[in-house]
């Protein structure tokens, strides 16, 4: 090579040192590593944030009991809460919610009857479910999750046995006779007891910005009557689950059902 083909360098530029290319790329490629990290970073910090925080906004929000809520009772209870949760919601959404619960029904009735005069017992037992929305109630209002009338009658000629004796009557012949004062009742027994799950949806309409307390409450209520015989009548309302997710239903104009 001649000097002629030599470039003239720039005054005050000094000749690169060795190894000058690859310390370079080296601080090239930390910086993208450094850039990429920062970035995801970034993406993931939300995500975080949303799972840990308290204050956030939900969408869907869910509660659910794995004992008995009310156990075996066969005196009336009136509104008790079994589940509560609270959502926050973003914007002026709907709710619309769904309470399921396994229902117990427990009746036993029992009629006693004599000289052919009718008896009759009946129980009843029923569970009334309903939810509130920051106290109010959510539509369509109370809903039975369970109910069971059982009747029974009976129409008995009675226990005879040792009520009869023989006696000759006034012409010299064999006579059976009864005496009815000791004619003891029949009585008849039946028992239903079942337990079975149900479920049903509620809407709330029309909730602002914030915090709104949804409460699930249950009712046990019974009935019945006898006459010579006897009725008894429980319930009890078992596991149970509440979910809450806010949508946005379309907005029809209220029209009653009407049987045709």
């Amino acid at each position: 090579m001649t000097l002629a083909s030599v470039e003239p360098r720039s005054a005050g530029r000094p000749f690169p040192k060795a190894g000058y290319g690859r310390d370079k790329q080296r601080k090239i490629n930390m910086k993208t590593k450094i850039g990429t990290l920062l970035a995801t970073i970034a993406l993931l910090s939300p995500l975080v944030s949303r799972a840990d925080s308290t204050n956030a906004s939900a969408k869907v929000t869910m509660q659910s009991s794995y004992l008995n809520l009310i156990p075996t009772t066969s005196t009336p209870t009136g509104w008790q809460t079994v589940l509560a949760q609270n959502i926050k919601m973003a914007n002026n959404h709907d709710l619309l919610l769904n309470a399921g619960f396994e229902v117990g029904l427990y009746t036993q009735t029992t009629v006693s009857s004599k000289n052919m005069t009718t008896d009759t017992s009946t129980a009843t037992a029923a569970v009334k479910v309903r939810v509130l929305v920051d106290g109010n109630v959510a539509a369509p209002g109370e809903v039975v999750f369970g109910k069971r009338t059982q009747t029974l009658s009976a129409t008995l000629e009675g226990a005879i046995a040792g009520c009869l004796t023989v006696v000759t009557n006034s012409t010299g012949g064999i006579q059976i006779v009864l005496d009815p004062t000791c004619v003891q009742p029949e009585t008849i027994e039946m028992i239903l007891d079942t337990v079975s799950a149900n479920s049903f949806t509620f809407g709330a309409l029309n909730l602002g910005t914030g915090w709104h307390n949804i409460q699930v409450q249950a009712a046990l209520d019974f009935q019945g009557s006898a006459q010579t015989g006897s009725f008894k009548a429980a319930a009890l309302l078992g596991k149970g689950t509440l979910t809450a997710e806010s949508v946005r239903l379309a907005n029809d104009s209220s029209q009653p059902y009407t049987l045709q």
